[in-house]
Formats: structure tokens, sequence, C-alpha cells
């Protein structure tokens, strides 16, 4: 039928309801804290940090990350938000080390940002989930062999049958069969793709995980499942998490606390329920009233009043 918001509603259609109930929520999910202490050493520690990006070809260079500040403590799992364009992927790229800070101060595993030894304990103890699973993958590797490449680079006391063995025991941690293990990256779906880069990011049992947009390339049936996994591993290895992301919805689900930035500035920080659930700021307000709904009625009354579903402050 045809709603009074001018959106086809169908139903009735085999997996319809399935569909619709693997589309995230806002609202509807809020992750428990990690219990932190206040002795406990951030993993991350960034004060005024800056990022700048020369200008090419006669154009004018510009500021990407202007003074960010932010902890992100052991087992934590830190949201980082904000349209395109706001700086969060250039922050979990300073944070590994594949892009260089201009300015400001940035602590990783307790060593500053300018040393060579900080640089190699980041390559060694921290995993990358890239935002595009299909990209992230070498196509004349095979899932094996992908997954392997840290060990082989970090720890190359172990042999190869050790390695092989390894590798197929982080595929079974998230839930990809063995044989998959010889598999080449065309041959696994984008869900498989990113579950298997999932193990990669893993295999050296890192104390922090980058994960760059990890599910915006999936379909939702399938962005659902690669949550839930995210969140059982999380749970399970302790390990503390970047989580950048444009999507409110799958932030509520799995962040501890929040960042959101607006043109490389912080426009709001602090517990996920407090940020996301009664916002202080204008542009944070802005960003939880343009979330769409699944009811079209409700989402036809959001049109005409925008402030419709935003806390009162």
């Amino acid at each position: 039928m045809l709603s009074n918001a001018g959106l086809v509603v169908i139903g009735g259609l085999p997996g319809t309801g399935e569909l619709l109930a693997a589309v995230p929520v806002f609202g509807e999910h809020s992750r428990r804290p990690t219990s932190t202490t206040g002795d406990e050493q951030p993993v991350v520690r960034a004060a005024g940090l800056v990022v700048d990006y020369p200008g090419r070809l006669g154009r004018k260079g510009f500021r990407a990350v202007d003074g960010v500040s932010f902890e992100i403590r052991p087992g934590e799992v830190l949201g980082l938000v904000g349209e395109s364009g706001s700086g969060k992927t250039t922050i979990g790229r300073v944070v590994v080390g594949l892009t260089a800070a201009t300015g400001g101060e940035l602590t990783v595993f307790g060593e500053p940002l300018t040393t060579r030894r900080s640089t190699r304990g980041r390559a060694g103890h921290t995993g990358y989930v890239f935002q595009d699973p299909a990209a992230s993958f070498n196509p004349l590797l095979t899932i094996a062999d992908s997954i392997a490449e840290p060990l082989t680079v970090h720890r190359r006391e172990l042999g190869s049958t050790a390695i092989r063995a390894e590798a197929e025991a982080l595929l079974n941690s998230v839930h990809l069969p063995r044989s998959y293990a010889d598999h080449y990256p065309h041959e696994l779906s984008g869900g498989q793709r990113q579950r298997a880069a999932l193990a990669r990011a893993l295999a050296l049992r890192p104390p922090l995980i980058i994960a760059d947009e990890p599910t915006s390339a999936l379909d939702v049936s399938v962005q659902a499942k690669v949550l839930d996994l995210f969140t059982e591993l999380q749970r399970e290895l302790g390990f503390a998490t970047l989580f950048i992301s444009h999507d409110l919805a799958v932030v509520e689900q799995v962040a501890d606390r929040v960042v959101v930035l607006y043109r490389g500035r912080i426009a709001a920080s602090g517990s996920t329920a407090a940020v996301l659930g009664n916002p202080q700021d204008d542009y944070t307000r802005r960003l939880v009233a343009s979330l769409p709904v699944a009811d079209p009625v409700r989402q036809g009354r959001r049109e005409h009043a925008p402030d419709e579903g935003v806390a009162s402050t």
C-alpha cells in the first residue's frame, strides 16, 4: 500500500520481516559500559591532535583534524561519528601509524607518537578492519595466507604448520568453516570477507582494534550478524576499539563512549547514552533528528516536525 508519507510499504513477502528486524533502530540498543578503573593507563591518549593535508596541483591544503582530544581505555569501545569529511578515518589512520599527525600529542600503548619504538609497537599490537572487505584483501592470496600475514611478519618463530593451524583457528573463531582457508577473496560473500578481515585483525591478539566503517558496505541482514560477532569477540577477548562510523544506530549498539566530529573538531563527547540519548549541542541534535525510522507514518510526521524524536534538553 501507499502510506500518507509517500512511502511504499510491502508486506507478506518471504524474508521481509527478517530483513526489517535486522535494521539497527536508534534508541532500541544500549551497550553496557565497560568497567574500568581510574588507575588504568589509556591504550590511546590524544591531546590537541592536528592533521593537515598539503595542497596539490596549485590547490590549497586543508586541516582535516583540528585540536581533537580523547582517550581509549583498556577493553573500551570508543565510537567516532560524524558526516563524511569530518576527520574520522584520518584519526584512525593516525592512531595506527598510516598517516602522520602535524600537531598535538598522541600516546599509544604508553609511547609518544614520535618514537620509532611506538611505531613498531603499534604495527604489532594494533589490528585494522577496513571499510571495503573486497579491497582490503590481496586477490592473489588465499584467505588463509592473508590471515597468516601478520603472524608471518611478527611471529617468525612459528613454523608454517603452526601458522596454518592458527589461521584455521581464527577462521573458526569468526564462524567461518575451515574449508574456506583455501578460498580466494572473490569466492566469498561480502559478509564472509568482513569476517575474514576481522580474523586477520585479531591474528596477533592485539589490545587495540581500529574498525573503520566495518559494516557500511554490507546489507542490513549481514551487518547485524557481523555486529553481533564483533560484540561477542570484543567481550571475550577484551580488546579496546576505535569504532568509526556514520551510523548512530550502529554506534549506539557497540560503543561505551562516543566522540562526535564536525569539520575536524569535537562537537560532543561522553558516554553513548548521554551524548546520543540527550544531545546538548545543535550539531548532534541535527544528526539524531536526521535518522530515518522504519515507521512511514512517524517518518512523515518528522518531516513536518524536525525536532520529533530529539530528546529535550
